[in-house]
């Protein structure tokens, strides 16, 4: 008999890789859920402690990939932690956060540093993970920056501002460690987790131990997706970016959405500039350790990303 493993956040880009994998294998059978029911989906409100605890009911496992707004992070680990409190025995639960809790740390950084979340997102996951301390069961994830597989951030989003030459070098202010980690070995730590009881009750980041800094991961994609010459962005152009044209971006996609635009520009706002200048390093040896993890070559994994991307440009 299968282990039953419920996935919230589905619909999402790392739940939809979780929930392939899990398919995948001789011992799982995935059961998805979302906030809305559709083909294959089961409806779930995971910010609501009488819906998730119904959902739990029949289920082995859970693997939480709620994303959405600092609110909803906040009501979805209330609603997790009173569902498994009222549960009779416990379950292994994989309950993902951020290296945002890390707020504006520089240096190496382990899973022992005090949690400080400066933006709204990184508050939220905060607060989520001082909800959840208490509970035995449940393995925290706190993943760098995720890539690979159509990543939207930083696949499909990096891939469209490097053909548009909107990104390139940026000199200083892209020699921060970048923290990536392959979406593969993310949903190979999921797996491993669900099945070793010894790990739960921890923390554990993500980031591969010889992530490149930005400038190397921004050049290197570039060249494999023929996005050359690959030029110099000063600093005039990013704060141009970042100060004049990302407001205007984001207000023309909130009208956009309004009569059906869709495809527009991504911003590149403050935020993500200051990511790619904080010079942290997550240190994962935790995780390699707990589950035998060996990491994906992100030069390797370049050409077939962009081959990716040339595919889902010529089909849209």
């Amino acid at each position: 008999m299968k282990t039953r493993i419920l996935v919230l956040g589905a619909n999402g880009y790392v739940g939809r890789r979780v929930i392939q994998a899990l398919a995948a294998t001789d011992w799982a059978e995935p059961i998805a859920a979302g906030r809305r029911a559709t083909a294959g989906v089961r409806a779930v409100d995971a910010t609501d402690a009488a819906s998730l605890g119904a959902a739990l009911a029949d289920v082995d496992g859970l693997v939480n990939c709620v994303a959405g707004a600092p609110a909803t992070i906040v009501a979805n680990a209330r609603a997790l932690r009173a569902a498994l409190d009222a549960r009779n025995a416990a379950i292994p639960v994989v309950y993902f956060s951020s290296m945002a809790v890390y707020g504006g740390a520089v240096g190496h950084i382990d899973e022992e540093a005090a949690l400080n979340g400066e933006s709204a997102y990184g508050i939220a996951k905060t607060e989520a993970e001082q909800i959840l301390a208490s509970c035995p069961s449940v393995t925290v994830l706190r993943p760098g920056c995720i890539y690979g597989g159509g990543s939207p951030q930083w696949s499909v989003r990096i891939a469209q501002l490097l053909h548009a030459r909107r990104l390139g070098d940026l000199g200083a202010a892209g020699d921060a460690c970048s923290n990536l980690v392959h979406i593969d070995d993310v949903v190979r730590v999921v797996l491993a987790a669900l099945r070793t009881p010894s790990a739960a009750g921890r923390a554990y980041n993500l980031a591969m131990s010889d992530a490149p800094r930005w400038n190397e991961y921004f050049i290197a994609y570039a060249r494999a997706l023929g996005a050359t010459p690959v030029g110099r962005i000063g600093a005039r152009r990013l704060k141009f970016e970042t100060r004049v044209l990302a407001p205007a971006l984001k207000i023309a996609e909130i009208a956009g959405r309004k009569v059906g635009v869709r495809r527009l520009p991504p911003p590149v706002p403050p935020s993500l500039a200051r990511l790619w200048q904080q010079d942290i390093r997550l240190d994962a040896r935790r995780a390699e350790q707990a589950f035998g993890l060996a990491w994906t070559p992100w030069q390797a994994t370049l050409q077939a990303e962009a081959q990716g991307q040339s595919v889902t440009d010529s089909a849209s």
